[in-house]
């Protein structure tokens, strides 16, 4: 896609596209996306679908959702869509028809629309600015997804202002009548007050101590005389992926840094350590050897240049201690959060592999170590069955005898899953 220029629904000109979509198509062209062939990814796959429901925030209010959007979309030829904070769609529901027909450009349930893979798009771009948009037929950058409209607004925590997901309407121009933005930013709010209710309900269930009590603003139906004005929404913490990869890789809406292996390790090191680090303690972390001060120092002024060029990363490395300048979301982190919720599938779906397997930094190796041994003990003690085979598919768990011996323990009598699990024992045993 060339051209600044595209038509609009039932223009019979052309016109220059409006600024919020020529600055989407810049930033999709900057990754190199092909308009051409972008057939969204199933991030989310249907046999763990259920468990990343289960443990998103959102899944308690649906039915706020379900009644004030839902409820009258079959025959209308719309679609409503939720999705995580990441752009995965996790519930697409409306009219069959439609939902049929967006098949074909995979908007469906599990499929990745952030902005960073497919365009612009009502939920990703949505999601990138932090705001509620309209993106009508062709100003999608995916050529596949004209002759769809939609409009998205974002989901914030009602206390932190941070983003939770996406509300979205896909369909036929009536997605982007001048009133579908309003309804939309409405059900957001309902959903964000929902949400206050259910913490509020959570607390009085757990009983206030003596003398306390609860003080709730900011939300439609709190008292006026106790409403403050609203939080501005916090930006979202760059995130820093380095599971299952020797490079880092660091983003944030709008941006998209690729790590060196040396940066990456250097980046995880102080995005575990929120405290910062000495010079001489992240020598000895990232080198072995607290004497590598010099050479620390050396790398963190490269590293700096690099994210001092990345200003959309909101991302700078401090001094006395070395520290980020924000908060960064580590990939592993995540998983060891998801594990202490339970969400055994969803961690384990998370964990594409070992955190910086080349690297043999001594604080990286502990870290690996760390979340390797907390996804062991998590499947080994609490994981279903299922879960528990899936893991011991993994590199990290293919050789292990206690774990596929714990499945053989699990698996009903008559699984014929069981032979299998016996040979692969004796094999193990007998090398």
């Amino acid at each position: 896609m060339t051209s600044p220029w595209l038509a609009l629904p039932g223009e019979t000109g052309r016109r220059r596209p409006r600024s919020v979509v020529s600055e989407s198509w810049e930033r999709a062209r900057r990754r190199s996306l092909d308009p051409e062939h972008l057939l969204p990814a199933l991030e989310v796959g249907e046999d763990v679908l259920a468990e990343f429901r289960h443990a998103h925030p959102l899944d308690p209010v649906l039915p706020v959702i379900r009644s004030l959007l839902v409820r009258d979309a079959e025959g209308s030829g719309l679609l409503v869509a939720v999705g995580d904070e990441m752009g995965r769609l996790l519930w697409v529901e409306g009219d069959s028809a439609a939902k049929r027909a967006a098949e074909d450009m995979r908007f469906v349930e599990g499929a990745g629309w952030a902005e960073t893979r497919v365009g612009t798009s009502a939920p990703g771009t949505a999601l990138e600015l932090d705001h509620g948009i309209q993106i009508h037929d062709s100003e999608h950058f995916n050529r596949l997804v004209h002759g769809w409209s939609c409009t998205a607004v974002p989901v914030h925590d009602p206390e932190t202002r941070r983003i939770l997901g996406v509300i979205d309407l896909t369909g036929d121009a009536r997605a982007v009548d001048p009133h579908t933005l309003p309804l939309i930013e409405a059900t957001a709010a309902a959903v964000e007050a929902e949400l206050m209710v259910l913490r509020l309900k959570a607390q009085r269930d757990r009983g206030a101590g003596p003398g306390e009590r609860m003080r709730v603003t900011g939300f439609p139906g709190a008292p006026t005389s106790a409403r403050r004005p609203p939080a501005a929404p916090a930006p979202r913490p760059a995130a820093l992926h380095v599971l299952g990869r020797d490079t880092g890789e660091l983003v944030a809406p709008g941006a998209a840094l690729e790590l060196s292996p040396r940066h990456a390790e250097l980046l995880t090191l102080l995005a575990w350590h929120r405290e910062g680090l000495s010079a001489a303690r992240l020598a000895q972390l990232a080198y072995g050897d607290e004497a590598a001060v010099v050479t620390v120092r050396a790398e963190i002024v490269r590293l700096r240049r690099l994210l001092e060029a990345a200003p959309d990363l909101g991302v700078a490395v401090e001094s006395r201690p070395y520290r980020l300048s924000a908060p960064v979301e580590l990939d592993a982190q995540r998983v060891l959060s998801l594990l202490d919720r339970g969400a055994h599938r969803v961690a384990l779906a998370a964990h594409p592999g070992a955190l910086l397997p080349g690297s043999d930094a001594p604080g990286i190796a502990a870290i690996r170590e760390t979340v390797r041994l907390r996804m062991r003990e998590a499947m080994l003690a609490d994981a279903a069955v299922d879960v528990l085979l899936a893991y011991a598919a993994t590199a990290e768990g293919q050789h292990d005898t206690e774990v596929w011996t714990a499945a053989l323990q699990r698996l009903p009598a008559r699984s014929p899953k069981r032979a299998g699990i016996v040979t692969h024992l004796e094999a193990l045993l007998g090398s």
